[in-house]
């Protein structure tokens, strides 16, 4: 009977041991941060960008950084075709960081007219940006409607998001504001905040920019947390959160945009969930596409994001959302909720990402079609009664993915595939000899073997 006990002790103390081992290896995975280097605030107005500022399409904010002391601000807003120059003041709000400290400003443009094109000008203390300009759109509540989107975007210093971003701009100059799925930035420090606004150099002052958090935006910890910051800096947020949710509702003609933070924990999910639920209903919206960080049915493991679909994936369906904008793993995929009868029907849900990491995924057969080893966005745009997401791949610009929601007035939409002759990128760039690869490899394999695509 000793001789159990002392085995099964032994046995117990090993798994501890074990346990305890690995926890320590992870340790900085979880819960590090990478130290801030020490970083000066800018001397005169910088890292300006314009954003939407209430759930009404005629508002705009607009942000930026001068100083480490808060002083009197303003921004100067004129027509482009003659008028009054206005001088809308700006709050100011002192942000100390790990390293350093800032003062951030937020100005907020009410009333806009619509088609009307305006120049603006950030003012601190006697010291100017450039005149930056944007235009507001028609009035219609039918009109055609196209924006970007972008999964994770999360780039290395001196990367390469920002050509991939002009890209983009370039090939689609009819595109109205721009969005993004979370991780906009590395890590929350200064120098990567400051690749993020090299990114959208001359962009982020033109189209407003509107993306949810992402878990990368927070600082790691037993419990995360979001920097002040990162509401400093996309201010729609200091007016439109509840209670500590970052959310944020925007009704643009004949869309609404619902943004969730999907990064807390269950407590702030259910509050987040009794909000969207009150926004759904409250929509009279032709179209409802909802964006949130971490996709409800997880590309990388079939264990994932279970909390996150329990909470939002059932309102989704019965509240009648039509495309659910997802980033988080960094591959592409798309996937199509289906009626009993096995027809496709909203939502669509896609997986998306611009970032040059890559992840290995398991390759779920419900999923429509995947895509490793790239960057990808979507093109959306509305027209009467037809929905279009158009994936593009971002370093050639190509089409990749394409789909279609037909929705005419008092009928059930019907979800068009153009994507399906459109080959699959599926290749893998890593050591083959290796053998975590290998079994990847083989899962590829699989997979092309299930869809019926050549294999070597």
């Amino acid at each position: 009977m000793k001789k159990k006990h002392l085995i099964a002790g032994s046995c117990s103390l090993l798994v501890v041991l074990s346990l305890a081992i690995w926890i320590y290896s992870r340790y900085d995975v979880w819960f590090g941060n990478p130290p801030e280097k020490p970083y000066l605030p800018p001397q005169r107005p910088e890292r300006v960008l314009l954003t939407f500022g209430t759930e009404d399409e005629w508002t705009r904010n607009v942000s930026w950084q001068c100083d480490s002391v808060v002083r009197e601000a303003f921004v100067r807003l004129a027509e482009e075709e003659g008028g009054d120059t206005l001088l809308i003041p700006a709050e100011g709000e002192t942000f100390r960081s790990r390293n350093g400290v800032s003062a951030y400003y937020v100005a907020r443009l009410r009333a806009l007219k619509p088609a009307t094109a305006y120049r603006y000008q950030a003012c601190t203390d006697g010291k100017e940006s450039p005149w930056y300009g944007f235009r507001t759109q028609p009035a219609s509540s039918n009109r055609a409607i196209s924006f970007l989107y972008m999964g994770d975007v999360q780039d290395t210093l001196g990367g390469k998001a920002n050509h991939y971003l002009k890209a983009a701009l370039q090939r689609h100059p009819e595109i109205e504001f721009l969005t993004c799925g979370g991780d906009i930035v590395e890590r929350p420090m200064d120098s990567y905040w400051g690749e993020l606004f090299r990114g959208v150099d001359s962009i982020g002052q033109t189209l407003p920019l509107l993306t949810v958090t992402g878990n990368h935006d927070y600082l790691k910890g037993v419990i995360q947390k979001l920097e002040r910051r990162f509401s400093l800096v996309f201010s729609y947020f200091l007016d439109s959160m509840i209670g500590e949710n970052q959310v944020f509702t925007l009704r643009y003609g004949n869309l609404q945009l619902f943004c969730l933070d999907s990064n807390r924990e269950l407590p702030y999910l259910l509050e987040q969930k009794q909000w969207l639920e009150s926004k759904l209903k409250e929509s009279s919206a032709q179209w409802k596409v909802v964006i949130l960080h971490h996709p409800l049915y997880s590309i990388k493991g079939a264990m994932n994001n279970l909390i996150q679909r329990y909470v939002f994936d059932d309102l989704l369906r019965e509240e009648g959302v039509d495309l659910v904008l997802q980033a988080h793993e960094h591959a592409y995929a798309r996937m199509t909720a289906h009626r009993p009868d096995g027809t496709a029907q909203p939502p669509v849900y896609t997986v998306s990402h611009c970032s040059p990491k890559h992840y290995r995924i398991r390759f779920d057969k419900q999923f429509d079609r995947y895509g490793i080893s790239g960057r990808y966005y979507q093109l959306i745009r509305l027209e009467d009664d037809t929905l279009t997401v158009a994936t593009h791949d971002a370093y050639t610009g190509s089409l990749y993915d394409k789909l279609q929601l037909v929705k005419p007035e008092g009928k059930e939409a019907q979800i068009i595939d153009l994507g399906k002759e459109i080959p699959e990128y599926l290749e893998f760039h890593g050591d083959p000899k290796r053998k975590k690869n290998q079994r990847y490899l083989e899962r590829i394999r699989e997979y092309k073997q299930w869809r019926g695509i050549a294999t070597e």
